[in-house]
């Protein structure tokens, strides 16, 4: 093989929850994650040697502090490839929005210069390898719907979000995860997320119980520093949402809709908004 193509597609958090900080800085979490169907699209082709990336998104970076170009780079040393690799990345997921699209990337990569190269690693493999590259990593390679525990690492792949719609919207702001943390205050968590009954919404396929279980702690915190996320949040609702929640650190927010007809109103409504507003499915890696 020469060359390959992939999609690397977005995540929402159906759930997150910040159980405490360790002593390495990193935070313990619980987190219900789902893929959905908006997704950059990554272009691998071999070269003589060395990592060329190039990308639609002039202000992303193209060298070792894009995580991609991190994921190539730990690559081609751990396996001591006889060669490089040239990444083309069109972004199409929004950038700092808490969707996990660089990791998304990364994870892309990894699976590129797995078939690329002929490593033959299995999906395990992958995700340990994605590990040090970026907490979201290893879920973005294994895909579909999951629940993550300690950094995000530790996976249990579940049954995903199967049914309605999902109307997502990103104001003109990025809030880093660092930004995000900072803003929240472990002592004054007001809602916390019922992940098992979450879980078991989602094994039922019971849209409207798993609408009701949406929970994110960070929201509190960023609702207050800004308030036009919970906005985005308000009019969700406002405009038939059976459930609404801010995905990750933020500031992406996005609405469950049962039925297309009410859905393809919000999303027509909220672009007048928000550019950056999409009508999308859950993403099970079929599409």
């Amino acid at each position: 093989m020469y060359e390959i193509k992939l999609k690397a597609p977005a995540k929402i958090n159906l759930s997150l929850d910040v159980l405490n900080k360790r002593d390495d800085g990193y935070h313990n979490v619980e987190m219900v994650m789902q893929q959905i169907t908006i997704y950059d699209e990554i272009f691998l082709k071999k070269i003589e040697r060395g990592i060329v990336l190039t990308t639609n998104c002039s202000f992303l970076p193209t060298d070792v502090s894009n995580i991609a170009y991190k994921a190539a780079d730990y690559m081609l040393n751990k396996y001591g490839i006889n060669g490089g690799v040239y990444i083309d990345i069109k972004k199409n997921i929004p950038v700092a929005a808490g969707l996990a699209g660089g990791s998304s990337d990364a994870a892309g990569v990894i699976k590129g210069i797995n078939s690329l190269f002929d490593l033959n690693l299995s999906i395990e493999e992958m995700m340990e390898l994605g590990t040090p590259i970026g907490a979201d990593v290893p879920f973005c390679i294994l895909g579909d719907g999951a629940f993550a525990e300690g950094i995000g690492e530790k996976l249990t792949r579940i049954r995903g979000l199967r049914r309605g719609w999902i109307v997502l919207s990103k104001p003109n702001i990025c809030i880093s995860t660092a930004e995000a943390y900072a803003n929240l205050d472990l002592r004054d968590i007001k809602d916390i997320p019922n992940t098992k009954a979450l879980l078991n919404a989602l094994e039922r396929d019971n849209l409207y119980d798993i609408a009701n279980n949406l929970c994110n702690v960070f929201e509190r915190g960023i609702f207050r520093r800004y308030p036009i996320v919970k906005s985005i949040k308000e009019k969700m609702l406002e405009y038939g949402a059976i459930g609404s929640l801010m995905s990750g650190s933020g500031p992406s927010v996005y609405g469950i809709f049962k039925d297309y007809s009410k859905a393809k109103s919000a999303y027509e409504k909220l672009k007048l908004i928000y550019n950056q507003t999409f009508l999308v499915r859950s993403y099970n890696g079929r599409q």
